[in-house]
């Protein structure tokens, strides 16, 4: 699972640096550098894992370039290549993770050093995994989400290929904060909580939605809404699925 982990983590960092707007560097280069970092630290040197690391950054820098021309083409359906780009890359990781060998080297060392009752046990294995789970709730999914409602046109995009701002606020904040806890409640058991979050997001909306006065911005909205909703929470429990 090693292999795995470390290719969520390239990707959750190309996305993360791709947001972060003031950051000149390439996003693909922060991803690459940060797929070697990880594959150093987890000791990760035999000749197999060379061949496995070349390509997930072969991977992350795809799905870089891909994610750069989905949103810069005019045309919807471009959002369909970055999209095929990470199912490809995902699934070719799930079916070559039984291959990957036990990551150790300097982040085993250091896990085993901590002393927080959460890493009492916790492998580098699993904490690469768990980081590259985490990581992509934070920026990859709010991608994802983007990718699927400029693929179907629920939002038509501008021009330049970008998507135009909603009325419904605060989407690219909370779209986040809302996977990493579904993911940290169902990895701790609360699936039930889970879904309490999920229905108390509806509930909070549903004032915003039905106080449109035009009947067409109310339907294009609630479609906004829930194709973004039912997209933003299949990442999160795609993940749990990964991790249990």
């Amino acid at each position: 699972m090693s292999w795995l982990g470390i290719l969520l983590v390239g990707l959750a960092v190309t996305d993360l640096t791709h947001s972060a707007r003031k950051v000149k560097v390439l996003p693909q280069v922060v991803g690459v550098l940060a797929v070697l970092v990880l594959g150093v630290l987890a000791d990760l040197t035999t000749g197999r894992d060379v061949v496995a690391l070349f390509a997930v950054a072969l991977a992350v820098t795809a799905w870089g370039f891909a994610v750069t021309w989905g949103f810069g083409h005019p045309a919807q359906a471009a959002a369909w290549l970055p999209l095929g780009v990470f199912v490809a890359a995902l699934v070719t990781g799930v079916a070559c993770s039984g291959l990957a060998p036990e990551a150790d080297g300097l982040l085993g060392r250091w896990l085993a050093s901590v002393s927080l009752p959460a890493a009492n046990g916790l492998g580098a294995d699993r904490f690469l995994l768990l980081l590259g789970a985490f990581g992509v709730q934070l920026s990859t999914g709010n991608v994802l989400v983007r990718l699927a409602l400029k693929s179907t046109g629920t939002i038509n995009p501008r021009k330049d290929g970008g998507l135009p701002p909603t009325q419904l606020k605060g989407g690219r904040l909370l779209g986040p904060l809302e996977r990493v806890f579904i993911l940290a409640l169902a990895l701790g058991g609360q699936v039930t909580a889970a879904s309490i979050v999920v229905a108390a997001k509806g509930l909070l909306r549903f004032p915003e939605l039905s106080s449109r006065h035009e009947q067409q911005t109310v339907h294009e909205m609630t479609e906004y809404f829930l194709l973004g909703s039912f997209v933003s929470w299949l990442v999160a429990l795609a993940s749990y699925v990964l991790l249990v």
